[in-house]
């Protein structure tokens, strides 16, 4: 198996430079850019440790148009394998490795870093592939959803697809439809909406959306499974929405909107809210909502995170509600310059409440806070960064600038690059709080040449 994996390896390699060559010279209009990228990554060895793998990746980049192509293709090896260890990583190329539970399509599949037309916002945008930021409508369904919470080890390939009907001229209705892993379609989603007043010519309502979005798990106990080898029969589970967006303002430099929710959870929950957000002076960003929360429901259920603990909210949804109606609120700000190159974003959410006499694992009964930052390559030197801090659970254990500092219930994921000439050196950097005292970190330490 070694063999003809490395020599197909050397043959791709080989073809897509050559490819690069001929794209180049005939003047087609092809744009391609590729980069081989060496390093370490340290993964889970399914033992309870980890071990240490050499890394060798070639990911080319093709782009015609409004069409994007990105390959991911890589090899993870030792160098001096101990006596029975395997010297190359077999999980990233034979679907059921060591009984990992994985398909012909979890492996294959992700060898496709992206594919992607159109940008976001235009009447028709389809991206295939990694995605970090995924959102249905307002949000207080699926928000900010992430497939890539299982990098370096597992890459999956998701779908995001936004088409609107002034593509066919029919600009009344549109949609949007998601799925975070197109090999299984465990997690899918999709928004329908209308525009009832569109042509009208009434100020702000014409352009009035209403919505409906639905959003499913068929296996919430999926990723627990693959890294248990275990099987948990569960039933899926669905939650249902319907929404008002209102653009009040247009423009670049103050646009400013209007949005309203309701939500249905499994076992009768429900919540709703009510809502604005938008940019002021074209790089202040800020948004508040007043909540209105049934007793178990959980806002924003498919968030970024949720592949890391869908088994554990599907087990709170799995058991009758308890306790009482009550209000949150949920405020953001943040800012974007130099065409998104420095941006910071932070965002608290939490009840209008003294936290619970006794702790409860509803993270919708305390404050939860989410920060993003990025720092894009030219600002600094040749430094580049990408991070993100989420914390859940703030003042279960302790008061809430205690917890805010610990690393309990949170996740931390962080890219940093340093770029020189041609050459760039990446650390990639995940903690996960895995709920027992302990905790999941993978890195990856890589050094690649873009050409």
């Amino acid at each position: 198996m070694r063999k003809p994996i490395a020599a197909a390896t050397i043959l791709l390699l080989l073809s897509f430079s050559a490819f690069a060559q001929d794209a180049g010279d005939s003047g087609s209009g092809f744009k391609f850019q590729a980069g081989i990228n060496l390093g370490t990554d340290v993964l889970p060895d399914g033992l309870g440790g980890f071990s240490s793998w050499t890394r060798l990746g070639f990911q080319p980049d093709l782009s015609f148009g409004k069409v994007g192509i990105g390959l991911d293709i890589t090899l993870r090896f030792k160098l001096s394998p101990a006596p029975g260890e395997d010297a190359i990583y077999g999980g990233d190329w034979i679907p059921d490795y060591e009984n990992n539970g994985k398909t012909f399509l979890d492996v294959y599949l992700p060898k496709f870093m992206y594919v992607r037309y159109g940008q976001r916002g235009d009447p028709l945008y389809v991206k295939l592939g990694s995605i970090q930021d995924l959102t249905l409508g307002d949000g207080f369904i699926v928000g900010d959803y992430a497939n890539t919470r299982f990098l370096p080890e597992q890459r999956l390939f998701g779908l995001a697809l936004d088409i609107d009907g002034s593509l066919f001229q029919f600009p009344w209705v549109g949609a949007q439809l998601m799925t975070g892993n197109l090999a299984r379609f465990d997690v899918v989603g999709a928004r329908l909406f209308a525009r009832p007043l569109y042509g009208t010519g009434i100020p702000i309502m014409e352009s009035m959306q209403v919505g409906f979005t639905v959003a499913a798990d068929f296996d919430p106990y999926l990723w627990y499974d693959l890294q248990n080898s275990t099987t948990t029969p569960t039933d899926p589970i669905a939650m249902y929405g319907l929404d008002v967006f209102i653009p009040i303002l247009g423009g670049k430099a103050f646009p400013l909107a209007a949005f309203s929710d309701f939500v249905l959870q499994p076992e009768g929950r429900w919540g709703t809210m009510i809502g604005a957000g938008g940019r002021l002076f074209r790089f202040i960003t800020y948004g508040a909502q007043l909540r209105v929360l049934g007793p178990g429901f959980i806002p924003v259920y498919f968030d970024a995170n949720y592949d890391l603990y869908r088994a554990d909210k599907y087990d709170l949804m799995s058991v009758a509600p308890t306790g009482d109606t009550f209000t949150g609120w949920f405020a953001s700000l943040g800012f974007s310059v130099l065409e998104d190159k420095i941006a910071f974003k932070t965002s608290l959410d939490g009840p209008f409440a003294a936290k619970p006499a006794s702790a409860t694992d509803n993270p919708a009964d305390y404050p939860h806070l989410r920060a993003v930052a990025t720092l894009g390559e030219g600002i600094v030197g040749g430094f580049s960064f990408d991070a993100i801090y989420e914390k859940y659970f703030l003042g279960k254990t302790g008061t809430f600038f205690e917890d805010l500092v610990t690393p309990e219930d949170a996740v931390i994921t962080a890219q940093i690059n340093y770029r020189t000439g041609a050459a760039v050196l990446s650390l990639l950097y995940n903690l996960k709080y895995d709920g027992a005292g302990g905790y999941t970190v993978t890195s990856s330490l890589q050094s690649s040449i873009k050409f």
